[in-house]
């Protein structure tokens, strides 16, 4: 994240401050900045109820991208310390990282040797990805700016590039405990999925399509091979947009 308070060239309507949920506190430190090296201490104690990891969720959505068949070049878009980053690199070749914040980026990079990544929104090419990923980035954006956003990955994307949004599901009472209780939640408004869609809608995409994701904890494990069978069942705990750049 930019040290200033004030929007630099690279970030013309202040939205990149709220990317990872980057807000400046009174110290002047980003907060993902001081919440890099202990993400995923973090978000282990939030999700303690599934009786998972924070890989296993990283592998969960590499898993989803494969069924979707998802092309190469990737953006990980706000990709954090490179929990799914990690991921990215062992099945695609090309896959680039996108965060403001340069600690997050500082722990990312080893953990994915292969990926470029970016710090700066102006060095991610534009027109050049055939899929750009946001992972749990919107909820930390403030509503009025989601749209500024998606309108700056839509750029980076080629013409008919895919956009896939991940995001927790606040009709499930579980992910809203979980994000509750998790330090760097705090600045979280979470999307119901209605709005998810008609902000992807709204911001030019086409073929906006819905689904749910996530149903089983690890104790019921031996019933997740259902669960995209059940992607239309609201209840899943996360969801996962796909849309699509018009030609």
């Amino acid at each position: 994240m930019n040290e200033t308070d004030a929007p630099g060239k690279s970030d013309p309507s202040g939205w990149s401050e709220a990317v990872s949920g980057d807000a400046k506190q009174q110290t002047g430190e980003p907060s993902f900045d001081r919440h890099a090296r202990d993400y995923d201490q973090l978000h282990a104690e939030s999700i303690k109820a599934s009786g998972e990891s924070t890989t296993y969720f990283a592998e969960y959505k590499l898993q989803c991208l494969e069924r979707l068949g998802v092309e190469e070049p990737i953006l990980d878009f706000g990709c954090g310390i490179g929990n799914l980053t990690e991921q990215l690199v062992k099945k695609f070749g090309r896959v680039h990282g996108y965060d403001p914040s340069s600690e997050s980026l500082r722990m990312a990079r080893p953990r994915a040797k292969s990926a470029i990544f970016h710090e700066d929104l102006d060095d991610v090419p534009n027109g050049h990805f055939q899929t750009a990923v946001l992972a749990g980035v919107l909820h930390h954006v403030e509503p009025n700016a989601r749209g500024a956003l998606l309108a700056e990955v839509q750029k980076k994307l080629a013409p008919s590039g895919k956009i896939v949004v991940f995001e927790h599901n606040p009709i499930n009472p579980l992910t809203r405990r979980a994000v509750a209780s998790c330090a760097f939640d705090d600045d979280a408004v979470l999307l119901w999925p209605w709005q998810l869609r008609r902000t992807l809608a709204g911001s030019g995409f086409i073929d906006v399509d819905l689904r749910y994701i996530v149903f089983f904890p690890k104790f019921l494990a031996a019933l997740r091979p259902l669960e995209p069978k059940l992607s239309r069942l609201w209840v899943g705990a996360q969801t996962m947009c796909t849309a699509t750049k018009p030609a």
